[in-house]
């Protein structure tokens, strides 16, 4: 597999942020030592976000984000400065560049200000170092202003450069460690049973990333991963010489693996994990419970944060709002969205349903559930809602709450 068949959603999400002419462009040029960018004396060179997948050893895969630069002057400027917010949404760690002969300006401040309400780590780079005189007074009166890492570099010259990416990994580590997907839910040696019907919405010749995801994971700690159809696992369960440490199953198969799995082994879903790595399972859990609690005349966002061909019985568009009206008996409107794009009109629904965001990074899954809950709307995934229509999301969850509180 190549650098660039590496899925974006895995990514660490690097966004270069600040004033236009700073040198975000060139730092990018330097980190990665080569002309990933375009770089221009002309102010306003980058018109809007590039997205370069990259690879930082020891993190491994990136997605150096380089914005335009705010600030900007103009309705046209406006449209800039608002594409590079978004980015924010969805990055993981946030570089503010600024030109050290300009030294930073109340607007920087202000930017610093959004990375600590959004909770992104993030470095302030003084760059163009090179034409500053007196680098010292800068760097003492630039701590007095900010309390992040400050690293003093020139993307001329490359001075600072293997200091900058050492803060870099520093900030990465720590974010990377912080969520798992299955990891540490298990042992070396273990064996873990993988549920995965192979259906016709199932793509030809390959897994699904959510599927691929997981057994990675589980083969980089050592277990091993047994795949079985829903209906062969009582049978790969019989021929087992030991018993499974977890079975984790596709959502859609819940009811029937529930059935054929002895109460004594754990049981839980692709989706669920996922809820637990990219976003916030205690507030997806309870918002599954706000089904019992919909009306006539609510609205309901079904929302996707890919694109993909739909198909008649697809889950999204029909078997999920076919389950919910059948548990409901209630007259309910549906409305779908799928994309990088999340709609801004969300006060309207009494309830989102979330995909489980493999193709999205943890930062942009975060930023979605906090507006609906800054809006008290009530947001849950896939395969939690599918668990509690089927009456076995308590049991599913069940071998995250040792790890995870509720």
């Amino acid at each position: 597999m190549s650098l660039n068949s590496t899925p974006q959603s895995v990514r660490v999400h690097i966004g270069l942020f600040g004033k236009r002419n700073s040198g975000k462009s060139s730092i990018i040029n330097a980190i990665t030592n080569q002309k990933a960018a375009i770089v221009s004396d002309i102010a306003g060179t980058t018109t809007d976000p590039v997205f370069r997948p990259m690879e930082i050893l020891p993190i491994g895969p990136c997605v150096l984000i380089d914005t335009a630069g705010l600030y900007d002057v103009g309705e046209l400027g406006k449209l800039r400065i608002n594409k590079s917010l978004d980015v924010l949404n969805k990055t993981d760690i946030a570089l503010l560049v600024v030109d050290s002969t300009i030294g930073i300006k109340k607007e920087d401040l202000s930017l610093i200000k959004r990375f600590n309400d959004k909770k992104v780590p993030h470095i302030l780079i003084l760059n163009k170092i090179d034409k500053v005189s007196d680098k010292e007074i800068l760097l003492s009166e630039s701590n007095k202003l900010v309390k992040c890492p400050i690293i003093c570099v020139s993307a001329l010259n490359k001075f600072g450069i293997d200091k900058l990416k050492q803060c870099i990994i520093d900030s990465a580590k720590e974010e990377s460690t912080n969520f798992r997907l299955v990891s540490d839910l298990i042992d070396e040696n273990d064996f873990i049973v993988l549920v995965i019907p192979i259906d016709k919405a199932a793509p030809k010749g390959r897994l699904i990333l959510p599927q691929q995801q997981v057994i990675r994971d589980i083969l980089d700690t050592g277990a091993m991963a047994i795949i079985t159809k829903e209906t062969t696992l009582k049978e790969t369960l019989a021929n087992l010489n030991s018993k499974p440490t977890l079975v984790i199953t596709d959502s859609q198969a819940f009811d029937q693996v529930s059935k054929d799995t002895p109460l004594d082994i754990p049981i839980t879903s692709f989706s669920i994990l996922f809820a637990r790595q990219k976003g916030d399972l205690n507030e997806l859990v309870k918002g599954a419970y706000t089904i019992d609690r919909l009306k006539d005349g609510d609205k309901i966002l079904i929302a996707e944060g890919c694109t993909h061909h739909r198909q008649k019985d697809d889950i999204g568009t029909y078997k999920i709002p076919e389950w919910i009206k059948e548990r409901t008996k209630k007259d309910l409107t549906f409305e779908f969205t799928s994309g990088v794009t999340f709609t801004e009109d969300i006060a309207k629904y009494s309830l989102i349903i979330h995909c489980g965001a493999c193709m999205m990074n943890r930062a942009a899954m975060i930023n979605r559930i906090e507006k609906a809950k800054n809006l008290n709307v009530p947001i849950v995934n896939y395969g939690i809602l599918i668990a509690y229509l089927k009456g076995v999301l308590d049991r599913s969850l069940e071998p995250i709450k040792a790890k995870d509180l509720f």
